[in-house]
């Protein structure tokens, strides 16, 4: 009986404790109300809280550098009178941090998580990207704010101190943040008011954001859906006068296990369907076929088709596919500055519905010897419209459209991807490209130096791989009393050189010879090269075998664009000489000559930098240039004739006494 007893009274609790505790716990909010100092801010309130944090082995005798692991929680709140779309945050981590993982919400520069943040980073909101407001809410947290739950490791800041950032701040356009108040040591807040200064078309009644600039920008809009399915459009459009892309690679990261079906006008780089075999992909789509599938790669990388692909039933007819991955300025080609393809992309539960449709994140995007992209989080815009398959003057519309926005970077640490040589008519010497001005290996120690100053070349030595150019060096030296470094300095390592060439200097005007090399065993078709020149471009006159115009960036017309007519807008490869087994191997050579006049421009000195370029571009790469300019030797060359002009002034003399 004490036992029953015992057994049913065990019961009872239990019950009690599914039907009061259980619910009441359920029934909580997943998001906690904001802190009380964020009732005084009538804006967008951000706070960034400092949780916990724990030492990390290894232990180390450099206290700054000790690994701790750190919590924290960053949030957004929007008490202002206007929904706040596509929200981003500046958070400036300033310990050299790695984040692990952020909870509801991306890094905005396309990087992904894991990843070192410890220069500080912008966060943008996902899946949850807008805010709304507590009037249209009813003051519903869970739709007004964002608590993202920040975990990684710091270095040097051990417990009990608390590493916080130096600064948050709400990066959207249109807002004015001051610095943010410190509460105690673990916490800081800011309120972010509107920009009374800053116009907006925006109205509170818009669904979407305006499309934003950029020097590149990447459109994915849903064409069709269906309940597991859909496809979708990506269209690259370049909008830089000296932005370029040869052989593009697209990358994104899936956040929802989809993964590729088929594709139109692109292809991956890897076609592989393991990871749906052996995923929870394999076991919700029984009956696919998964030898069909072209990708289950969570970031997928994607190339362009050739051009024979372009009219293939099965893998073109896209508008703007199929160009090797080319893309050009829209200057040069408008037609050839857009890329396009299709894919059909299927999704995974819980998203199966036909409106539930998200896109990737973590975009990038790169080329052969071209600029440095950094790409935004995709944001929500009004769809896009398409001509109607009909052939109607009609068109259709996109299901949904979402935009990102890549611009060109220069990263401290990015190493130039071409370099240019000066010579001038005036000194016999070459200054040749910097000593590893493209980058160099590592264990460089014993067969070259790589700080030391690339040595002067005969203009001969130009025409020959580098491995080719000693002899010819040390010959030089010699014959010009040049000191010989020991080791010898380290190659360039570049795959495309430019040679700028002072051709003639006169009363009225001057001219230059420009020559470009490509070392590498890529081709370039349609490639193109600038110029900025201090005080000189104004002068521009001719080009004679290329063909030339002055361009306006930024405001001064000082760039001279050029490009290669018909027949000579294809700079080719490096390929083996007429006898490989003793001949050095031949670049790919364009070249042209191009003048100035001199009228209505201040008094240009061409010794001393005038003649030559401020800054030297190949396919939207920018170039590193030389530190030094040709020396003038005409001075030089008459004060060696003094003491043989007064020996014969003397003889001359002594014979007529």
């Amino acid at each position: 009986m004490a036992f029953n007893f015992w057994v049913t009274a065990t019961v009872d609790l239990l019950l009690l404790l599914i039907f009061t505790v259980i619910p009441f716990s359920i029934c909580q909010p997943t998001d906690q109300a904001p802190p009380p100092s964020a009732d005084s801010c009538n804006s967008i309130f951000l706070s960034y809280s400092f949780n916990q944090g724990t030492k990390l082995p290894p232990n180390v005798t450099d206290r700054t550098r000790q690994p701790y692991r750190f919590e924290s929680t960053l949030l957004i709140l929007n008490n202002g009178l206007q929904e706040l779309k596509s929200w981003k945050v500046f958070v400036g981590f300033q310990h050299d941090e790695f984040l692990v993982s952020a909870s509801g919400a991306v890094l905005a520069d396309g990087n992904s998580v894991p990843g070192n943040v410890g220069n500080g980073t912008v966060f943008a909101g996902f899946p949850m990207t807008d805010l709304k407001t507590a009037i249209e809410t009813a003051g519903d947290f869970t739709q007004m704010q964002v608590q993202v739950k920040l975990v990684g490791t710091q270095f040097g800041v051990a417990p009990p101190n608390s590493p916080m950032p130096t600064n948050i701040s709400l990066a959207n356009d249109g807002y004015l943040c001051p610095r943010p108040t410190l509460l105690g040591k673990s916490e800081m807040h800011v309120c972010c008011r509107p920009d009374p200064s800053v116009k907006t078309n925006i109205t509170t009644s818009e669904e979407f954001l305006p499309r934003q600039n950029g020097d590149l920008t990447i459109m994915y809009d849903v064409t069709r859906t269906y309940d597991s399915s859909y496809w979708a459009q990506v269209k690259i459009s370049n909008h830089n006068p000296l932005g370029r892309l040869d052989y593009w690679k697209l990358s994104w990261e899936w956040m929802k296990d989809e993964f590729i079906y088929s594709m139109k006008g692109a292809y991956p780089s890897v076609v592989d369907s393991t990871d749906c075999i052996f995923g929870r992909q394999g076991t919700y789509y029984k009956d696919l076929d998964f030898a069909n599938v072209l990708s289950c790669a969570k970031k997928p990388t994607i190339v362009d088709l050739p051009p024979t692909k372009a009219n293939d039933t099965m893998l073109g007819l896209i508008p703007f596919c199929c160009r090797n991955g080319t893309i050009l300025p829209s200057h040069m080609d408008s037609s050839k500055s857009i890329s396009a393809f299709q894919m059909q992309v299927f999704k995974m539960p819980p998203d199966l519905n036909r409106s539930q449709i998200t896109p990737p994140q973590n975009w990038k995007i790169s080329g052969v010897l071209n600029p440095t992209y950094k790409c935004g989080a995709p944001l929500r815009v009004s769809p896009s419209e398409f001509p109607d398959s009909s052939g109607l003057p009609l068109n259709s519309t996109a299901v949904a459209s979402w935009q990102v926005v890549c611009n060109i970077t220069h990263v401290k640490d990015d190493t130039p991807k071409c370099c240019v040589s000066f010579s001038a008519y005036y000194n016999d010497s070459v200054v040749p490209c910097r000593t590893c001005a493209c980058g160099c290996p590592h264990n460089t120690a014993r067969t070259c130096n790589a700080t030391s100053s690339a040595m002067l070349l005969p203009p001969e030595a130009l025409l020959v791989p580098f491995e080719n150019r000693t002899a010819m060096a040390v010959a030089w030296a010699g014959l010009k009393h040049y000191p010989t470094p020991n080791p010898m300095p380290c190659p360039d390592n570049c795959g495309v050189s430019i040679n700028w060439h002072l051709y003639t200097d006169y009363r009225d005007g001057w001219s230059a010879r420009i020559t470009l090399f490509n070392w590498d065993e890529v081709n370039f078709a349609d490639w193109f090269a600038a110029v900025q020149m201090k005080k000189a471009a104004p002068g521009f006159q001719a080009m004679y075998s290329f063909n030339a115009t002055t361009l306006e960036l930024d405001g001064a017309n000082n760039t001279i664009f050029m490009q290669g007519n018909p027949g000579l807008n294809y700079l080719v490869g490096e390929t083996d000489g007429v006898h490989p087994e003793r001949d050095p191997r031949v670049p790919g050579k364009q070249q042209s000559v191009i003048s100035f006049t001199k009228k209505n421009i201040q008094v240009l000195n061409m010794a001393a930098g005038d003649g030559f370029p401020t800054k030297v571009f190949f396919n939207g790469e920018e170039c590193l240039l030389p530190k030094t300019f040709p020396v003038n030797d005409s001075r030089r060359n008459l004060a060696s004739l003094i003491p043989s002009i007064l020996t014969l002034l003397f003889v001359f003399v002594f014979v007529q006494q």
